[in-house]
C-alpha cells in the first residue's frame, strides 16, 4: 500500500521489541509495522499564510496551533498553506496519528529531506507500507505481508508515551528473527504470536483498561491481540474479514463508548 499524498493511515505496531537505549536518552526498537486502510485525510489550500482547521468526529482537543505536527511539518518543509484536518484517529492512541498526518503534510510538500527530527515514528510512517523498524525508527526495510484482516479498539483512555518507557523496568531485550517468506494470514499470525509488545506491561499498570480491551478481543475470537505501540489502541487479527467485521459488530454493541473499527493491515 503506497498512502495518497493526503492520507494518513493508522500505524500498527505488529510486533514491538525495545533493544536498548542510546545516552542521548532514545530508546532502540525493533518493529514490525503495518498500516490500516483507515486514516484521517489532510487537504490544503493555497494560502499565504500557514494555518490550519481541524475537523472531523476526533477533532476534539486536537490542537490548531504550533504544537500540531502538522503545522510543524509545513515549517519543515517550508510551505504555506491553508490546512484542513478531518479527523477520524484517536489521540495519543500508539497509532501513529500524529506522526501519520505530518507524513501527509510533507507528502503533499513533495518533501525529499529527513522527516526524522519531527520524531522517530516519521520515517515509517512516510514509506506508508508494512516494513521492519529498527534502530530509533530510521532503519526500515519493507516487509511483504497478506492483507491481514484485524479489529482496532480504543478504550478512551491517553496513555502518555514517556510514562510507558519510564515503567519498563528491562530496555535491553532481544530483537526478533526474520519473518518467514511468503507467508499467508494464518502463517504470520503464528510467527507474530512468538513476538512481543515490551511496551504493553508497563502499558497495562498505568491503563488498566487495556486489559479489558484485550480480554474483548479474544472473546470476540481474535486469533491475536496485542497492544500497538505505547499505547492504548489495541489491535485483534483475524483469519478473515468477515470474521473481523462481526468481532467489531459485536465489541462496538458491548462497548458504545470504545473507538471500534475492522480493517485491513497492509
Amino acid at each position: 500500500m503506497t498512502a495518497e499524498p493526503g492520507f494518513a493511515p493508522a500505524k500498527i505496531n505488529l510486533a514491538l521489541h525495545v533493544t536498548g537505549q542510546r545516552a542521548d536518552g532514545y530508546h532502540l526498537l525493533d518493529s514490525l509495522v503495518a498500516f490500516a486502510d483507515v486514516g484521517d485525510q489532510l487537504s490544503v489550500q493555497p494560502s499565504e499564510r500557514l494555518s490550519l482547521r481541524v475537523t472531523g468526529p476526533r477533532a476534539d482537543g486536537v490542537p490548531d496551533d504550533d504544537s500540531n505536527l502538522v503545522l510543524r511539518a509545513a515549517k519543515l518543509a517550508g510551505i504555506t498553506g491553508a490546512f484542513t484536518l478531518d479527523k477520524h484517529l484517536p489521540m495519543a492512541g500508539g497509532i501513529g496519528g500524529g506522526s501519520s498526518d505530518a507524513a501527509a503534510c510533507l507528502r503533499l510538500a513533495g518533501f525529499e529531506g529527513d522527516s526524522l527530527p519531527l520524531g522517530a515514528d516519521l520515517p515509517v510512517c512516510m514509506l506508508a507500507q508494512a516494513a521492519r523498524m529498527s534502530g530509533i525508527g530510521e532503519v526500515l526495510t519493507p516487509i511483504a505481508l497478506p492483507p491481514l484482516p484485524a479489529v482496532l479498539v480504543n478504550p478512551g483512555v491517553e496513555v502518555p508515551t514517556p510514562a510507558v518507557f519510564g515503567a519498563l523496568a528491562n530496555k535491553d531485550n532481544p530483537g526478533f528473527g526474520d519473518m518467514p517468506e511468503a507467508c499467508g494470514v494464518e502463517e504470520v499470525i503464528d510467527w507474530l504470536a512468538l513476538q512481543r509488545n515490551d511496551l504493553e506491561a508497563p502499558a497495562q499498570r498505568i491503563a488498566p483498561e487495556i486489559t479489558g480491551t484485550l480480554q474483548a478481543l479474544a472473546g470476540a475470537g481474535a486469533a491475536l491481540a496485542r497492544m500497538s505501540g505505547s499505547g492504548a489502541t489495541c489491535f485483534g487479527l483475524f483469519e478473515t474479514q468477515n470474521q473481523a467485521e462481526l468481532a467489531a459488530e459485536m465489541i462496538a454493541t458491548l462497548q458504545d463508548e470504545w473507538w471500534v473499527t475492522a480493517t485491513l493491515l497492509r
